[in-house]
């Protein structure tokens, strides 16, 4: 497996968030193309993100132990701490998302 590192696109990251260049943001008939996808379908995208990394990571750990001459122990490794930042980071979001329901259903009214 071939790790590269790809430049930053600055105008593309802009544009996912929802911003002009100028970092404004976007007339609300171009942002309601992007407003089609659901929160729960970001979640499940972002969920089988971390378990497809997760599933590599193993494949590429067992080829490892088998002496596979075409996985080396640094792209193994690399691709470990992206599956572990990548796990910890949903792992942070929910732990938000269970406080925040905690709180709204403490509210009293």
């Amino acid at each position: 497996m071939d790790l590269k590192l790809q430049p930053f696109d600055f105008a593309s990251a802009v544009a996912r968030a929802g911003l002009s260049a100028n970092g404004q943001p976007l007339k609300p008939q171009a942002a309601s193309a992007a407003s089609g996808a659901s929160f729960g379908d970001a979640m499940a995208s972002a969920l089988k993100g971390v378990s497809e990394s997760q599933n590599r990571v193993d494949q590429m750990a067992k080829e490892l132990q088998y002496d596979n001459p075409t996985v080396s122990l640094e792209e193994t490794m690399v691709a470990m701490q992206k599956a572990q930042i990548g796990f910890q980071a949903t792992l942070q979001v929910r732990n938000r998302l269970v406080s925040a329901y905690t709180d709204i259903m403490n509210m009293q009214v």
